[in-house]
């Protein structure tokens, strides 16, 4: 049998090819260097002059986009979560993302958008751009190997489907995923159901599969609360999956609330403490008519005077020169979590298979606040729900309430003010006027509402009084008013309502209630209130309690008021929608300013499956609509809505009350009533003075 011999195998297509063969087994072999996806952007991606930034990428222009990014690399958490507004270079980041895996440890990567058409126009040419003009271009397969929306690169696919199309879903197993703008896709899909969920099955063979998940918000309410200890403004979370449903409709903001709930801070350029930048620190200037009435700005005075107001206290404002600086030294915080003015952060990580982050669309390099106000008020100039739930979702990163059924918009209650008074002017036919406080950390603020025929109300004041209501100066300040006689045209207060919810000072600083004490100094007039936090079956109910005042306790010492606060608030913004000129009307003065009105809204009442109710905030400043809602107590304690047209209640004002006074000798003891007599109708029992 003939040998054979090395001309038998010597081939002119592996002699043609041998280079190339050659130079695929050295990349093959040789390791690759691992760099993190914004050390492997800067070296590799070029931004074409067509775009709004040309040049070398630069991922650190968005610093908010590094640590979803450098998590990702880590492989540590199978999903992350990233909330953001437009323009904030989220895609951007998701293509590093892919770029860097694909060059240093490729797997099969599913890139899921929300439609045919986002992949077709917004997607392809940026992969194309990717795989083409980077260190990529090398690892690329032959053309013929290519198709239009599954790429071969390193060996493994690079495929993108949109969240209609199932097929593709069910299909290969991956090691990375990349869905964009989650809340645009379709709810369901056949036979899958949730989207994501079917992404995230791809993944079971992968160990080390990640699945990056990026959007804007949608629909929901959002609460804001404060950390005491941290003193930041967190998004809350619903406390069960119940409130959960009831409360949000964004696929990307449940998603987020089931992860770390990462926020990104600022420090202020003014006292250095940290803040999380939201849409409540926006603020721009409003102009104001001949009358003194503050008109609707314009988007051009919104660009032009747009600022941030530091929630931390700072009286100076924060412009859009300090954003560059301000970004450069933020830091993700976690609620638990507190960071010093050196920006470190103090406290454990939370524990979550899914990592998630949220940063306000203010903090875009690409738009400036006076864009995000021009935007917003052209929004609500529009009068289309729309535009204003794009404006508040895409412009800076946060779910919109929509204005219907349960909650009306702020230009809404604007619309309340009539032309015929101005603020601290009590209108004719007023006959009754009562006062509303409500108490916080470092303030009082309260309303004064006059009370004409039928339960028609004007509002005569809402102002702040400034101190610490465990101090006794706030006190004495609020006591001046509401013992002058000259405070309101002459005409004196029928009932004082406190809210005694929040106990200024700590017990053992601060021995006696403040709220308590003050009740108890002007026994005729002032209420301390409190809101239940159960259903009620009547609106208010009153019960004596016992109260310690210079540390002697008093049994029985004042009334308590029990208030429902659900029929309550939602009583203010029925009023909202009253008519105009009809008994009941609710008016605003023709200065009242946005601020009232917006803190009127900032509360959503929402419904769980279950039946249980829960008002949820947008907005943290919702202090007068707690002192609104007292108002409707005030109505139905004092049953104005019986009022009948007629002069002023004629009363003296109150005064502190004379110490105890034995009675003169000889007068005879009172008789005690008769049994089966009847009692007085008034509310509070004991002879009161009719003006019905």
């Amino acid at each position: 049998m003939a040998s054979s011999t090395r001309a038998d195998y010597d081939w002119p297509i592996a002699r043609q090819n041998a280079s190339k063969l050659y130079e695929s087994a050295i990349r093959l072999w040789q390791p690759k260097p691992q760099k993190t996806p914004p050390e492997w952007a800067a070296e590799n991606r070029v931004h074409k002059s067509s775009t709004g930034v040309p040049g070398p990428r630069d991922p650190y222009k968005t610093p908010y986009m590094i640590a979803p990014a450098l998590a990702a690399h880590s492989r540590l958490h199978r999903r992350i979560v990233v909330v953001v507004g437009a323009q904030m270079g989220k895609t951007e980041t998701m293509l590093d993302i892919a770029g860097t895996r694909l060059a240093t440890s490729p797997v099969p990567i599913l890139w899921v958008a929300p439609s045919e058409g986002f992949i077709r126009k917004r997607l392809s040419p940026r992969m194309d751009d990717l795989l083409e003009n980077t260190s990529l271009a090398s690892l690329m397969a032959p053309s013929r190997m290519q198709m239009k929306t599954a790429r071969i690169v390193s060996g493994v696919s690079l495929r993108m489907a949109h969240g209609g199309s199932s097929g593709e879903l069910k299909s290969d197993s991956i090691g990375l995923a990349l869905t964009d703008e989650a809340d645009e896709m379709m709810a369901t899909l056949k036979g899958l159901g949730n989207p994501v969920a079917a992404v995230d099955a791809r993944g079971y063979t992968y160990a080390d599969f990640v699945h990056v998940i990026t959007s804007t918000p949608s629909e929901g309410v959002a609460e804001v609360e404060r950390d005491e200890e941290s003193g930041l403004d967190f998004w809350s979370c619903p406390e069960d999956e119940e409130e959960l449903q009831a409360q949000v409709q964004s696929t990307i903001w449940r998603l987020w609330l089931s992860g770390t709930r990462y926020h990104w801070a600022w420090p202020c350029p003014h006292c250095a403490e940290y803040f999380i930048p939201r849409f409540e620190c926006l603020k721009w200037e409003k102009p104001k008519g001949k009358d003194g009435k503050e008109r609707p700005s314009t988007p051009v005075l919104a660009g032009k005077t747009a600022y941030l107001q530091c929630p931390q206290g700072c009286a100076d404002p924060i412009l859009e020169s300090h954003k560059e600086e301000m970004n450069r030294r933020g830091v993700y915080v976690a609620p638990g979590q507190r960071v010093t003015s050196d920006g470190i952060v103090h406290g454990l990580p939370p524990e979550s298979w899914t990592i998630s982050y949220w940063a306000s669309g203010l903090c875009s390099p690409f738009v400036s606040f006076g864009q995000r106000a021009a935007e917003y008020v052209e929004a609500v100039r529009s009068g289309n729900p729309g535009d204003v739930q794009t404006a508040k979702n895409a412009g800076f990163g946060e779910l919109y309430a929509p204005g219907g059924g349960d909650v009306p918009e702020w230009k809404e209650v604007q619309n309340c003010a009539i032309d015929s008074y101005k603020m601290g002017v009590v209108p004719a036919g007023s006959r009754v006027l009562t006062m509303t406080v409500d108490v916080q950390k470092d303030r009082l603020v309260f309303t004064v509402r006059a009370w004409g025929a039928f339960g028609t109300s004007w509002l005569v004041d809402a102002a702040e009084l400034m101190g610490a209501p465990e101090d006794e100066d706030v006190w004495a300040q609020l006591a001046d008013i509401i013992t002058d006689p000259k405070a309101y045209s002459g005409m004196p207060l029928k009932l004082v309502l406190v809210d005694s919810g929040f106990r200024p000072g700590k017990p053992y600083i601060v021995p006696e209630h403040r709220v308590y004490a003050f009740a108890r100094r002007f026994p005729n007039l002032v209420r301390a209130t409190k809101g239940s936090s159960r259903p009620m079956r009547k609106p208010i109910s009153v019960s004596k309690i016992d109260i310690k005042i210079n540390g002697k306790e008093i049994k029985k010492g004042i009334d308590l008021v029990f208030l429902d606060p659900d029929y309550l608030k939602s009583w203010v913004q029925q009023k909202v929608r009253w008519l105009h000129n009809t008994p009941g009307s609710w008016y605003l003065p023709k200065d009242i300013t946005e601020d009232y009105c917006r803190q009127i809204v900032a509360e959503a009442r929402t419904v769980a499956p279950n039946g249980k109710v829960k008002w949820a905030r947008r907005s943290r400043e919702n202090h007068f609509l707690d002192c609104e809602a007292m108002q409707g107590a005030a109505l139905v304690m004092l049953n104005l809505s019986k009022l009948r047209d007629g002069p002023p209640l004629i009363r003296r004002a109150a005064a502190d009350p004379p110490p105890d006074v034995p009675p003169p000798s000889g007068t005879p003891p009172a008789s005690p009533p008769r049994q089966g007599a009847r009692r007085s109708s008034s509310f509070w029992g004991g002879r009161k003075e009719s003006f019905w």
